[in-house]
């Protein structure tokens, strides 16, 4: 892979940055963090302007609404719109880095006209119905059960950890459509709208205090056949057409954002005389090199998503698996920097060292990416 840059990137990555530096300072303060409905309108704000600018789903498909960007041109994007600190996708995480992919994916041309458009364009928010909660690690142990009616399926169960559901207008749902089939083998892929009756919303607070997640129950809540993505019962393949999504491209923004914090790290250490201690700087000379080679591996991911179609590999969960370990060790440094004050819940990086401990266990833990590349890498035998 060449990592060079030609000069219609490098061209590209100055039209970027003079864009970001012309609408970055006009945005209104960022709202409550408590205030989901301010953070909606907040988040879906900053897509529109992203869509109105050319930016919008920028490594898309055309077909699917995108610009078609080659992986070089998504990779400047997202390094320079952390760079300068611009918004995060935030409560169009799921919709964008998601179910909006799996849908360019796998959807049918209606199912792509009616989802995608919404989601590139700010208008609906997508949320993640996949774990219960005795379906975590194995996710295919879910037992949320859907049975046709007509033209609809009928869905009873829960879920738990469902991303942004308390703003979100369609859920990414796993039902089970066929019990007596094998675990793998029962489960269907469904867009379920968040208004449906029989829908009750519950959130979750986080230990770091926020509410992002939530218990979702449904009880015969009617999902129309329409909304399936796929075959009935072949569920579990389009099911990791979106995990590869979640591994393999979905934190790319964060490690540029991983290595900015490094650079802050060092430089308070430095100013309160931590920086003597030789054992820390050759902690964050380590940390440095990791994130480096993380961001190496990130440009060959994508890189090797433009060959198959955008679906990223199972490079991707070398990369979760490295990256979540890597983001724990940073805060951990910095709260080392910052002695007593990293127990203040007022600091941002004790809120993020708080919220790290998650990544070994969100989008897939850390055993089951070790299985994954021990299996399908290494190749070696299953594990019992």
């Amino acid at each position: 892979m060449d990592l060079a840059y030609t000069p219609e990137e490098e061209d590209f990555r100055a039209r970027l940055r003079t864009w970001l530096a012309g609408v970055l300072p006009a945005l209104p303060p960022k709202p409550s963090p408590d205030d989901w409905p301010a953070r909606r309108a907040y988040d879906l704000g900053w897509q529109r302007m992203l869509y109105d600018a050319g930016y919008a789903g920028l490594h898309w498909p055309v077909d699917a609404g995108g610009r078609g960007a080659t992986p070089t041109q998504h990779l400047i994007y997202l390094e320079e719109t952390e760079k300068a600190g611009a918004p995060y996708v935030g409560a169009n995480f799921v919709g964008l880095l998601h179910a909006g992919p799996t849908i360019a994916s796998e959807g049918s041309a209606g199912q792509r006209a009616r989802w995608l458009p919404p989601v590139l364009r700010g208008e609906e928010v997508w949320c993640q119905g996949f774990s219960e909660p005795g379906a975590g690690s194995d996710l295919a142990a879910l037992r949320t059960r859907a049975w046709r009616d007509g033209d609809d399926y009928v869905v009873s169960g829960s879920k738990i950890w469902t991303s942004h559901a308390e703003v979100a207008d369609w859920c990414e749902l796993l039902v089970r459509t066929d019990p007596g089939a094998r675990k793998h083998r029962g489960i269907t892929w469904l867009a379920m709208p968040m208004d449906a009756p029989g829908i009750t919303v519950r959130p979750l607070r986080t230990l770091a205090g926020s509410t992002e997640f939530a218990e979702v129950f449904l009880d015969e809540v009617r999902v129309p056949v329409a909304n399936r993505v796929g075959a009935e019962n072949d569920g579990w393949r389009v099911t990791m057409v979106t995990l590869s999504y979640e591994r393999g491209t979905a934190f790319v923004g964060e490690v540029v954002a991983c290595r900015r914090v490094l650079a802050e790290v060092a430089r308070e250490a430095r100013k309160n005389g931590r920086w003597d201690d030789a054992a820390l700087r050759r902690r964050l000379g380590r940390l440095n090199a990791e994130f480096r080679a993380l961001w190496r591996l990130t440009q060959w991911n994508v890189s090797e998503a433009q060959g198959t179609g955008g679906v990223p590999g199972v490079g991707g969960s070398v990369f979760k698996l490295s990256y979540s370990h890597a983001r724990q060790e940073l805060f951990d440094a910095a709260a080392e920097v910052l002695g007593p004050e990293a127990l203040d819940q007022g600091r941002q990086w004790t809120l993020d060292r708080l919220s790290s401990l998650s990544y070994t266990i969100a989008a897939g833990t850390s055993q089951i990416q070790r299985n994954i590349v021990a299996e399908r890498i290494l190749g070696l035998p299953k594990g019992r």
